[in-house]
């Protein structure tokens, strides 16, 4: 007789173990999914194995239930098992919310149903075979050929490319993941947004096809998503294209895994399981079964990566010129304090609009960054000072003019703008602030008889409509294209001849201590549109703060700079790459709920811990948005030295599990290394 110890597909707390059933005479192996019946429901449960074994203690023999049966559609495989039950430990998460990471969305409804390929990728693919680079640059061969004799030889190893803006990454890419396949084995593309996967499928289905091609995004049905995993992990693909959630495609002989962007925030999961894309890539690659190579792209590599090159976890590539060898874009920082002192209450600079002149009378194209979305950023009584908040979560609602609706972006929340202030009476309410629709409006008054096109959440909503906007710019229909930071990355436009961005410091503001960094990276990417083709290119930046290090560094494109100055700081206090920054946000229906909970958790670390290390446990507080939808929230931010990693989730996962048993009031969430203390 055969015994199987399983997970329960059952997302609480209380029942986060292993439950041991007899297989009777059914062939059950490790990642099966499986039905069985559990406590005294009547209905059958769903559970997957973790692990078979002919051995189990004869006091429980008599006393064990049996499956049921065995579903023959959904199975995962022991490396997937494997990182789940790792991503437990790491990420302190149920065992079921790491493994329902691999299985595919939706499978108990869509099983029948079937999707077109057109609509699984949400564009057509390149009708033509498109030109392929016949020669490559000197840094990209000397790059590939590290990669290369990595996969030759099937061995684990971690590469970071540390290419600029436009020096041909993405063809290193193409030819890596071609290696790849002529060893016989799969590959996996990350890309940080949606709205780069269009560009990067026509690439890669040019040079490959795209009966070797799936696509896996968060915007796909239930039903596209089950048919490609389906095609997946029956081998009828070897290359799997997508956003973050991509790393868990159930592929055989995974050999390469590429994260193009790798600095980006994406890759960081804000839900649960709260799990490091790069980390998850890691662990799968350097698995028994795979032993495959891990190639991270970018002009600005993230400090933590960066720092982890210099030690010689990561390898370094660089490719410091552009490939067609265009000199990177001039730019200048416009100081927008001087620009209002000298009467010029736009948004928009006169430097900034002059050279946008110029570049559109050159038949050349502008792309605007915006990164805040809406028309207004918030609506006030010039009165009393009352701002028109969320009743649910308390924060500033945003003016759409299209629909002429405020609304919060956390919750959704809409309401019709007021007339008179609610507080005092007064009719002098004022709108504040510059989100990209705004911005479209006063780009048309200043160029009427330009096409200007803007691509945000708003804009972008319904299907497709993301992909003919990019096409549209791409064809050159649309002179003018302004975004959030969607538009700032990855995106190859040759007719680009300069790039504004409309308020640097935005990001700079942000109470976070990765801010700097992300201010630096958004302008560098941004600045890094410009240009592509065959005529250098021109960047503004309108800022502020142009005294500041982050603006000073980018506008000087010097990433080695930055990363020296931002680097000192994280050493001096202790912030990644140099440890591990955990936070734990307790939410409750009460203040007063959610303050205990953080306090409650914050004094028994204390005592878990020795007296010098006490101090890595700071104290709690409000969370930076201490309300969304009525719950209140507080947050406990622990800091994780060197060496200390499973110790300190060990810690967490004792205080959760004590928690379970008191039924705590409150839920606690652990995140290690959040990309944002929000």
């Amino acid at each position: 007789m055969m015994y199987a110890d399983l997970v329960i597909d059952n997302k609480t707390d209380h029942t986060d173990q292993l439950y041991t059933y007899a297989c009777g005479d059914l062939d059950v192996k490790c990642g099966d999914k499986v039905y069985v019946p559990f406590a005294r429901s009547k209905n059958l449960r769903e559970g997957y194995v973790l692990a078979v074994s002919d051995q189990v203690d004869e006091k429980l023999k008599n006393r064990l239930r049996s499956i049921d049966h065995v579903d023959e559609e959904i199975s995962l495989t022991e490396e997937m098992v494997r990182t789940a039950v790792w991503m437990r430990g790491r990420y302190v998460c149920r065992y079921i919310d790491a493994l329902r990471c691999f299985t595919p969305v939706g499978h108990k409804r869509v099983r029948r149903q079937a999707a077109s390929e057109e609509e699984v990728l949400g564009v057509g693919f390149a009708e033509e075979e498109g030109e392929e680079i016949l020669k490559l640059t000197r840094e990209q061969t000397e790059a590939l050929d590290q990669i290369s004799e990595a996969i030759d030889q099937g061995r684990h190893s971690r590469f970071l490319l540390y290419g600029v803006t436009g020096s041909g990454k993405t063809e290193v890419y193409i030819r890596s993941c071609r290696k790849a396949l002529e060893k016989g084995r799969s590959a996996i593309i990350l890309v940080p947004e949606i709205s780069l996967t269009p560009q990067i499928i026509d690439r890669f289905a040019a040079v490959f096809g795209e009966e070797e091609i799936a696509v896996i995004h968060s915007r796909l049905t239930a039903v596209k998503r089950y048919e490609q995993w389906q095609r997946i992990r029956s081998g009828k693909v070897r290359i799997v294209i997508g956003a973050r959630s991509a790393v868990f495609a159930p592929l055989k002989d995974l050999g390469l895994i590429v994260i193009d962007e790798e600095h980006e925030a994406t890759y960081k999961s804000d839900s649960t399981p709260k799990y490091d894309t790069i980390e998850v890539a890691i662990k799968r690659l350097s698995d028994r079964d795979h032993q495959g190579v891990l190639l991270m792209g970018s002009a600005t590599p993230s400090i933590a990566s960066f720092g982890r090159a210099r030690e010689g976890i990561y390898r370094i590539l660089p490719m410091r010129s552009r490939y067609n060898e265009v000199e990177l874009p001039q730019v200048s920082v416009v100081d927008m304090r001087r620009e209002l002192a000298d009467g010029n209450r736009s948004v928009l600079s006169r430097q900034l609009v002059g050279e946008m002149e110029a570049q559109l009378d050159a038949g050349r194209q502008v792309m605007l960054l915006q990164n805040r979305r809406g028309y207004s950023t918030f609506v006030s009584c010039r009165e009393c000072g009352h701002v028109a908040s969320c009743p649910s979560c308390g924060l500033s609602l945003t003016y759409h003019r299209a629909g002429q609706k405020l609304s919060c972006h956390y919750c959704g929340y809409e309401q019709e703008v007021p007339e008179i202030c609610p507080d005092c009476g007064s009719r002098h309410i004022r709108f504040f602030g510059s989100g990209t629709e705004k911005i479209e409006e006063t780009v048309q008054e200043f160029f009427p008889g330009r096409t200007v096109d803007r691509i945000d959440l708003d804009s972008v909503r319904r299907k497709g409509e993301l992909t003919r906007r990019l096409r549209a710019f791409g064809s050159g229909r649309t002179d003018i294209l302004i975004g959030t930071q969607m538009i700032a990355k990855g995106l190859d436009f040759k007719n680009v001849g300069m790039v504004g961005i409309i308020a640097a410091d935005l990001t700079l503001n942000i109470p976070d201590y990765r801010s700097p960094e992300r201010a630096f990276q958004l302008i560098t990417q941004a600045a890094g549109r410009a240009g592509r083709g065959e005529t250098k290119g021109r960047v503004i930046i309108q800022t502020y703060s142009p005294d500041h290090y982050a603006i000073g560094f980018s506008a000087a494109q010097d990433y080695d700079g930055f990363f020296e100055e931002e680097l000192a700081f994280r050493k001096l206090m202790d912030y990644p790459p140099f440890g591990d920054m955990i936070q734990v946000l307790f939410t409750a229906d009460s203040f007063e709920t959610a303050s205990a909970g953080a306090g409650s958790w914050h004094d028994r670390l204390c005592s878990m811990m020795p007296p010098e290390e006490r101090r890595n446990v700071l104290m709690p507080q409000q969370a930076y948005m201490g309300k969304i939808r009525d719950t209140y929230r507080f947050s406990l931010v622990i800091r994780c030295p060197k060496g200390k990693r499973k110790e300190y989730s060990e810690m967490l996962r004792i205080l959760k599990e004590e928690d379970v048993r008191t039924r705590a009031a409150y839920l606690a969430v652990v995140d290690i290394n959040p990309y944002s203390f929000a």
